[in-house]
């Protein structure tokens, strides 16, 4: 599976995409358990019921070489970085985390009280992530329960990204923030977001739904044969 993002470039990790395209796979058939091959790596798909699908996003990396960030930093569960005046920043100081893509998270008191859509653009191309990165504001309601919103890189504001929030959970968990099973709340939805201590995985689950079907025509695909 290759996912393409909006402006062309593809993206690493796409959560929700791999939940959508293992119930596309598994439609019709008894089948309970998928595994897809990704630029991430091999995900493995599991079908809780008709609707329902739990995805392993796989561990998340965590080093500064590994987001990747331009400049070392120890504890990458808060970095220098910051929007607004030097002396009463607007934003400042994410956790950063890949899970397959590069995530900056901003833990904030009122995630719909910020410009998501002004501040993203400028976040997302900031030089200290070489490979661009998804922005994230954080607001933790309880210990097990976040409400993200999510700026996408190469998107713009979406209404749900699966791995902003195992991204979300992970750095709420490694502050201290949250446990590490959470409720994410986006704006298209919840996700039931897992980061299991047994093997490191962050397991994603949360429903599918059926928008519309369609059939290309295969004169749209001439130009690739060729």
């Amino acid at each position: 599976m290759r996912i393409l993002n909006i402006d062309g470039s593809e993206a690493g990790a796409c959560g929700n995409g791999t939940r959508c395209v293992a119930w596309a796979m598994m439609r019709g058939t008894d089948a309970k358990k998928l595994r897809i091959e990704t630029v991430r790596g091999p995900l493995n798909c599991a079908r809780l019921d008709e609707w329902r699908f739990s995805v392993e996003m796989g561990a998340p990396r965590l080093k500064w070489d590994e987001i990747p960030l331009r400049d070392p930093f120890h504890d990458t569960r808060g970095v220098e970085l910051q929007i607004g005046p030097i002396d009463a920043p607007v934003l400042h100081t994410p956790a950063v985390v890949n899970m397959g893509n590069p995530h900056a998270i901003f833990f904030v008191e009122d995630a719909a009280a910020h410009d998501l859509g002004r501040f993203g653009p400028l976040l997302e191309n900031h030089p200290i992530f070489p490979d661009r990165a998804n922005i994230s504001l954080a607001q933790v309601v309880a210990r097990d329960h976040i409400l993200l919103r999510v700026w996408e890189r190469g998107v713009g504001l979406t209404r749900a990204c699966g791995s902003a929030a195992c991204a979300a959970v992970v750095a709420a968990a490694r502050k201290k923030l949250t446990d590490r099973r959470a409720t994410v709340t986006l704006p298209g939805g919840d996700l039931q977001i897992e980061w299991r201590t047994s093997d490191d995985q962050v397991v994603m689950t949360g429903p599918v739904e059926l928008e519309f079907e369609g059939r290309l025509a295969s004169a749209l695909f001439a130009d690739l044969a060729a």
